[in-house]
């Protein structure tokens, strides 16, 4: 029976591609910060589908917890790995309290490459496996060091499928726009103001990346309007994605709840 690795697999997205996996019949290795959240879920997953579940607590914008899960892919052949842990990173890019900024980058940059550097290794060792990244549709607008870091995960995702070309390892990488989840309450802010028909279904995103990786798709854009907005960015008018980025962050500085001062990792 396979075996995938879901990071931020206790909600969210994650959480979506769980129970998709174990659908499919994967036995799961489910990483998540909270405790109590992780043990919720993967009792879900195992009742609901009879798969095996194995709960690793670990926050992964940790290196000394990066390592502990790192040496799970060294030493437990997982066949699919899912990064999905993340946070709004929408700080003040003039703050001078850096500390979240740092955070964000250790989760979703420097984890993203440790852990897959270590799931690849492995598999190309056995000639099979898949990685998918999930990044954002944010990576395609200059706003912030959010964008930038989902920015950095879109390039090292293509030049990871560059490299893994010919070992029967492949890569993806899933840029996901507007999706129903916890993401944005567990970053202190509203739901932006969009219409209903912009918000993707959560099993539209994990379905369209288990596809796309399975036939070497290195990118993935969820549902054809999104697909076209993301065209339109990279290729249309240079001040297109600057405008864009105006808005999104007047979004951010109007739709502030407030919340912990330490944002939560939640799924991108």
């Amino acid at each position: 029976m396979p075996t995938a690795l879901v990071t931020g697999g206790s909600s969210g997205i994650g959480y979506a591609f769980a129970t998709e996996l174990a659908r499919r019949g994967y036995d799961l290795v489910l990483v998540a910060r909270d405790p109590q959240r992780l043990g919720s879920a993967a009792r879900a997953v195992r009742n609901k589908f009879g798969v095996q579940v194995h709960e690793l607590s670990a926050d992964l914008s940790d290196h000394d917890d990066i390592a502990r899960v790192e040496q799970v892919l060294a030493d437990r052949p997982i066949d699919l790995l899912v990064n999905d842990a993340g946070f709004a990173a929408h700080d003040d890019l003039l703050d001078d309290d850096w500390s979240g900024q740092v955070r964000a980058l250790d989760l979703m940059c420097l984890a993203v490459l440790v852990l897959s550097g270590a799931a690849a290794r492995e598999m190309v060792k056995r000639g099979s496996g898949e990685i998918i990244n999930i990044s954002s549709m944010n990576s395609l607008i200059p706003a912030d060091n959010y964008a930038a870091i989902k920015a950095w995960v879109n390039s090292y995702t293509e030049g990871l499928a560059a490299r893994l070309d010919g070992t029967g390892v492949r890569a993806n990488v899933t840029i996901t726009a507007w999706v129903k989840t916890e993401f944005h309450a567990a970053a202190g802010l509203d739901r932006p103001r969009i219409p209903d028909w912009v918000w993707v279904p959560v099993k539209s995103v994990v379905r369209l990346a288990l596809a796309d990786v399975r036939r070497g798709k290195v990118r993935s854009v969820p549902t054809l309007r999104w697909r076209f907005a993301a065209w339109v960015l990279q290729h249309g008018p240079l001040a297109l994605p600057r405008r864009v980025s105006h808005w999104v962050q007047s979004e951010h500085d109007n739709n502030r709840i407030g919340g912990p001062d330490e944002p939560r990792p939640e799924d991108v």
